[in-house]
Formats: structure tokens, C-alpha cells, sequence
């Protein structure tokens, strides 16, 4: 899966619980990821926050901090 198609997915959740305050939606979003995503995509989500230039939104990048890291990738 390309960078771009991940960052947009990443970005749909963060829409969908955009109705929640920052700190709320970020611990939904990384719970999103961590039930449905598997492992592999967890593990590019990662490294793409930790890239700057990157088309994530700023709860994505929050939520990254949450977000369980794979044992494998």
C-alpha cells in the first residue's frame, strides 16, 4: 500500500471522530488502528509520522504516539 493511500486512510479516522476534544479522539483513532489495521500498515503509519512531510493531520500524528507498535513488520 503506497504512502499516500495510508496517510488518507489514517486521515478518514481522524475525520470520523473529529466530534471528539484532541486528546479523546486521538486515543479513538489509535484504537481504530490498532483493532483493524494489521500489523504491517501500523508499522508504515508509524514511520510515516515520524516523517515531516507528510499529508497526516495533527490528531493522526497525536494519535501515533498510541498507536501499539507491531513485535513484526
Amino acid at each position: 500500500m503506497t504512502p499516500e493511500k495510508l496517510a488518507y486512510m489514517a486521515n478518514q479516522i481522524a475525520i470520523a471522530f473529529a466530534r471528539l476534544p484532541a486528546e479523546e479522539a486521538e486515543a479513538a483513532i489509535a484504537e481504530h488502528i490498532d483493532q483493524f489495521w494489521d500489523p504491517r500498515m501500523r508499522a508504515r503509519l508509524l514511520v510515516l509520522a515520524e516523517t515531516p512531510d507528510t499529508d497526516l493531520s495533527d490528531r493522526v500524528r497525536g494519535a501515533a504516539a498510541l498507536i501499539r507498535r507491531p513485535a513484526t513488520a
